[in-house]
């Protein structure tokens, strides 16, 4: 069990008008649930963090205390295109003690679109505090801890070559799935990057006026376009990039996992993500079933089943 002074503190908020960031206190809580900000509304409620005072520090200060702390460099990046497998992969992953998992953590969203919200804090700044944030977010805090493993937000592919940039050789894995299934689910519990106008438009190839005026299956379809373009172009030139294609099967992506990043896992925790697999990955009380996709494809849907398509195409190969 780690004595660090900073041991069972995390930063989560920042207040860049301020220069500032916002801590919480953990009292020991793992980083298990689908997702990170679950994580914080759980932690929210101890005496620490529900007082009148708040825990702040300076934001250039963070790299310094980073330094401080018993870091874990990531073991992978998990880019996904949302609804794909990659909530239950890595709630599957959090089953170890083992693994620290950070699951789409609003933190490291803010950080990478600081500069490109203000010009006040240059790319370089942004990148050490990003760094900073991981290593503070994934230092050892029981001294058992092997392996830390990022599940990043679906949109940050944009922001690919910034974490490469930062994260020069950790493996990437790209989940990815048939964008008909993607946009079923999204129309059922649409997220917010099937809103249009809740990101940026230019992301998507789309200007601001033309996304808010787009009915949401069409809008999903674009967004879904541009996440698997990118899809390919990263396999095009990054050799530690990694095609997963959407298994419904938990098991099977674990292993698959296993295989591609010579992760070892021992009988009880194989046992776990057995036991775990079956039950949905953001409802864990609940069995999983299959969503129901579009009995044809419609035509705003053709651009994005090409690019699946061609994803799929070096899918096969890579395995033949």
């Amino acid at each position: 069990m780690s004595t660090h002074p900073l041991c069972h503190w995390i930063p989560y908020r920042l207040q860049p008008k301020d220069g500032l960031v916002n801590w919480l206190c953990t009292e020991g809580q793992r980083f298990d649930a689908p997702f990170f900000e679950e994580t914080i509304a759980r932690c929210l409620s101890h005496p620490h963090n529900s007082g009148r005072f708040k825990t702040r520090t300076t934001l250039d200060n963070l790299p310094t205390l980073a330094q401080t702390v018993p870091a874990l460099e990531p073991s992978a990046f998990i880019f996904h295109v949302s609804r794909c497998g990659s909530t239950l992969l890595s709630q599957l992953l959090s089953l170890s003690e083992r693994h620290i998992v950070l699951s789409e953590v609003p933190l490291l969203d803010e950080v990478l679109r600081l500069s490109e919200r203000s010009a006040a804090w240059p790319s370089a700044f942004c990148d050490n505090l990003f760094r900073a944030v991981i290593q503070l977010l994934g230092h050892r805090r029981t001294g058992v801890e092997t392996h830390l493993f990022v599940k990043v937000d679906s949109w940050h592919v944009f922001f690919y070559e910034t974490i490469r940039r930062i994260y020069p050789s950790v493996p990437i894995i790209l989940l990815y799935r048939s964008p008909n299934e993607v946009v079923a689910s999204h129309q059922k519990r649409p997220g917010m990057q099937a809103v249009p106008g809740l990101l940026p438009a230019h992301w998507f190839g789309l200007k601001p006026a033309d996304a808010v005026q787009m009915t949401r299956e069409p809008y999903t379809a674009q967004v879904l376009s541009s996440y698997l373009s990118r899809f390919r172009a990263i396999t095009q030139t990054d050799r530690n990039a990694f095609l997963f294609p959407y298994q419904p099967n938990g098991m099977a992506m674990m292993q698959q996992l296993t295989r591609q990043l010579d992760l070892s896992l021992n009988t009880k925790e194989w046992e776990a993500i057995a036991k775990r697999s079956p039950f949905h990955a953001k409802y864990p009380d609940k069995s999983f079933t299959e969503e129901l996709p579009f009995r044809a494809i419609p035509d705003y849907l053709q651009p994005a089943m090409h690019h699946f398509d061609q994803l799929n195409t070096i899918t096969l190969t890579a395995h033949s």
